[in-house]
């Protein structure tokens, strides 16, 4: 399994620790356009520098598709944790440096850049950190929830 999925887990666990009212679009069978100057950002409860916006869905209902973005701080750091539900994550902008296990491990995370894509399966420990102030997307299936590894 690669480094990159395990960034994208952290990302979404970061969902999970608390929405602001940054949003949301409910899904309808209209499209639904967010320009990108129009993301509402609002911070996560309990994580300095990180701001997350809800772009479709609801990630807080059981079984409702969504996508958000996270602004991440430069430094930011994600624990190791997990996710009950698959997480696909995308990087927009930054680097963002992720590595797969239990344990923080500095020398086994992976570099991504702006426009890398991972997909990290759910129950799969992880850890992440931002490299300069880093915007992801985020996709799944809610309700987005992080676990932290003990």
């Amino acid at each position: 399994m690669s480094k990159g999925l395990f960034a994208v887990c952290l990302i979404a666990a970061a969902a999970v620790i608390g929405y602001g009212s940054a949003g949301a679009a409910a899904p309808t069978d209209a499209p639904v356009i967010v320009q990108p100057g129009a993301v509402k950002f609002a911070p996560v409860k309990g994580m300095t520098g990180v701001e997350y916006g809800v772009l479709y869905g609801d990630p807080t209902k059981a079984g409702s598709q969504y996508a958000a973005r996270y602004r991440i701080a430069d430094g930011v750091k994600f624990p190791p944790h997990t996710h009950p539900q698959l997480e696909q994550v995308t990087v927009l902008s930054g680097t963002f440096m992720a590595g797969i296990g239990k344990t923080w491990d500095a020398t086994k995370m992976v570099s991504l850049p702006a426009g890398a894509y991972v997909a990290i399966p759910a129950d799969l420990p992880h850890y992440a950190q931002a490299k300069g102030e880093t915007i992801l997307e985020v996709h799944g299936i809610g309700p987005d929830v992080m676990n932290m590894v003990k």
